[in-house]
């Protein structure tokens, strides 16, 4: 059984940052492929940001690219996500989702196996 686990949310100001880090334990290799997504109230979950399998390559969302920065240590089975630069609209509950898979960029939701339970993120204006 494979589980992650987020954490690093919180409450900051608009301009503020944030690291979320995603650390996953159980039936694991350290190769896969991981990924952030974001839900507000009332809206549908979206994709924010992938990495492949080796870290060599990402991609990010329009909304987050040049503010958010995706990362990993596979020797630590731990995603990153250092959020810079925050808007009062990346309010959310932010979501990790592994592929055990893949060792390519995941950007569909729906192809993702596991998935953490979500940590708050709220940017106060």
């Amino acid at each position: 059984q494979v589980q992650l686990v987020e954490s690093g949310g919180g409450l900051v100001q608009a301009g503020g940052s944030l690291r979320l880090s995603c650390a996953a334990s159980g039936r694991t290799f350290s190769s896969y492929a991981g990924g952030w997504f974001r839900q507000a109230p009332g809206k549908e979950r979206e994709f924010v940001a992938a990495i492949s399998g080796l870290g060599g390559n990402t991609y990010y969302a329009d909304s987050v690219k040049g503010r958010f920065t995706i990362s990993r240590d596979n020797a630590k089975n731990t995603v990153y996500l250092q959020m810079n630069t925050l808007k009062p609209e990346d309010t959310a509950v932010y979501y990790c989702a592994a592929d055990f898979r893949s060792w390519a960029i995941v950007e569909s939701k729906s192809d993702y196996e596991y998935w953490g339970q979500g940590t708050q993120v709220t940017v106060s204006s």
